[in-house]
Parts: C-alpha cells; sequence; structure tokens
C-alpha cells in the first residue's frame, strides 16, 4: 500500500501542476507597467520633433532581436530554455494565492489528523487545493521518519526555488548582452554611413538611423528581459514561502502538534500590516 501511495505522489508531481493551473486573471499590473513604459518612452521621442516612423529599422531589429536570440541559444541547454520560455508565458497570469485561505485549509488537515488519526485525511486529499500540499500529504501517510519527511520536502522546496532562479538567469545573461549587440548594429550602421561619405546630406541621417540599433538593445533589455527575470525571481520566492508553510504544516501535522501551534507556526508566514 506504500508503494502505491509513493506511486501516487509521483504521478501528483508529474501530472498535478498541469491539472491545477486553473485559467488565473491576467496580471493587469504587468502588463500596465509595460504599457506605461512604452507610452513614456514614445512621449519622449515624440518631444523631440522626430516621427516614430524614423525608430522602426528593420536592419538594426534583425540585428538586436536576432542577435539576442542566438546569444540565448548559445548560453542556454534546450531543455532549460523550453522551461524558462514556459515561466515567461505564466508572467502574463496572475497565480491566485491567498495564504490566508491556505492556512485555514491547512489546518483542517491538522484537526483532522490530530482528532481522527493521520489515516483519516487520505479521502481528502484530492481536493487540495495545491499541488505540492498533495504530494506532501501522501508522503506523509507513507513516512516512519519524520525528520526524512522534512528532509525530503525542504530538498523538493528548495531545488523549485533554484529552478526558478536558473529560469530568471537565462533572461538576465540575454538582456546583458542585449546593449552590446544594440552598439554592434550602431557599428555596422556606421559602416554603411561611412561607405556613402560622400553623400553629406545622407550623413545625418545615416548616423541617426545607426543609433537606432542601440536603442533597440537598450530598450529590449531594459523594458522587457530584466524586469522579466526579475518578476520570474519574484515569483519563486514567493511559491518558496508557500512551501515552506506547507512544509512546516505538514511535519507539525505528522508529529502530533497541537493545531493552536500549528496556527502559530503558519501566522508567522503571514505578512504584517503596518
Amino acid at each position: 500500500m506504500g508503494e502505491n501511495r509513493l506511486a501516487s505522489s509521483a504521478a501528483v508531481l508529474k501530472h498535478v501542476p498541469q491539472a491545477a493551473r486553473r485559467k488565473s486573471p491576467i496580471d493587469v499590473s504587468m502588463i500596465l507597467g509595460i504599457a506605461i513604459a512604452l507610452a513614456a518612452i514614445a512621449g519622449g521621442l515624440l518631444a523631440t520633433g522626430v516621427r516614430l516612423t524614423y525608430f522602426f529599422q528593420p536592419t538594426g531589429a534583425s540585428i538586436v532581436l536576432g542577435g539576442t536570440l542566438g546569444v540565448i541559444f548559445i548560453t542556454t541547454p534546450r531543455t532549460n530554455l523550453l522551461f524558462s520560455a514556459r515561466r515567461i508565458v505564466e508572467l502574463l497570469r496572475c497565480p491566485e494565492a491567498d495564504r490566508g485561505a491556505l492556512i485555514e485549509e491547512l489546518m483542517q488537515y491538522v484537526k483532522t489528523a490530530r482528532a481522527k488519526g493521520m489515516l483519516r485525511i487520505e479521502p481528502m486529499i484530492e481536493r487540495a487545493s495545491d499541488p505540492f500540499l498533495k504530494e506532501s500529504l501522501l508522503l506523509c501517510l507513507d513516512a516512519d521518519d519524520k525528520s526524512e519527511l522534512r528532509g525530503v520536502l525542504e530538498t523538493k522546496t528548495r531545488l523549485r526555488e533554484r529552478q526558478g532562479e536558473t529560469d530568471a538567469k537565462v533572461l538576465e545573461v540575454a538582456g546583458g548582452f542585449a546593449p552590446t549587440i544594440g552598439v554592434l548594429g550602431t557599428v555596422v550602421g556606421l559602416i554603411d554611413v561611412l561607405r556613402n561619405f560622400s553623400d553629406v546630406g545622407s550623413v545625418a541621417g545615416g548616423i541617426g538611423a545607426a543609433f537606432v540599433s542601440t536603442i533597440y538593445g537598450l530598450g529590449l533589455a531594459n523594458i522587457v528581459l530584466l524586469p522579466a527575470a526579475h518578476r520570474i525571481r519574484a515569483r519563486a520566492a514567493e511559491m518558496f514561502e508557500t512551501h515552506e508553510m506547507i512544509t512546516e504544516a505538514v511535519v507539525c501535522m505528522a508529529e502530533g502538534m497541537h493545531p493552536a501551534m500549528v496556527r502559530e507556526r503558519l501566522a508567522a508566514f503571514l505578512r504584517e500590516e503596518k
């Protein structure tokens, strides 16, 4: 029976995250931030009296976007690249994380285990709202040594945080290279200007067009790539704390701790309003 539960735990780890990804609302704050940044840049460009169409340079865009994409493929293994792509898509959604409600759910398991025994929580596990909670409860039912249970759950939590850091690092590295590739595009544009240096009328316009590549590189790095990396880290940190809270509740439940003491421990994970 223990082997069956362990198999169920592995199945939860593999399949539940995809199934549990409910249609979360769109992350309005992220989209609003991008819109504000783009509007501010567009307003600044318009204030110079230069038309926005002047800044649409296919050559510079192809160098910056293609070069940055190439760097990502060079620096990142294919598997990590796929994980990072999924993480970027997930950024558009706002995860529904209510720690207060999760604490109340955890306390239901703690009270049931304390009053009726650990085995009475088994029928409740399928209704758990969090995939990591399902996995942790299944492991708890099979764990003989509670210190081993804590070790396993903490290892899983740390690894998932490290995975978030790895996914963020992909974008951070790309954000570091994008401005340099933009400068490379500028150099290419200046070379083209010097080729036609005898035509003085086209030199000024050519120089301006050449420096658009630098704008592309800086914009891609500082408006898209680096902010996305920071947001992935923030999401990973939030998930790490949630998983820590679940780990604490499950281990305390396995040790038979009084529900009042468990609630006090879990309350520490709530951010106090000052």
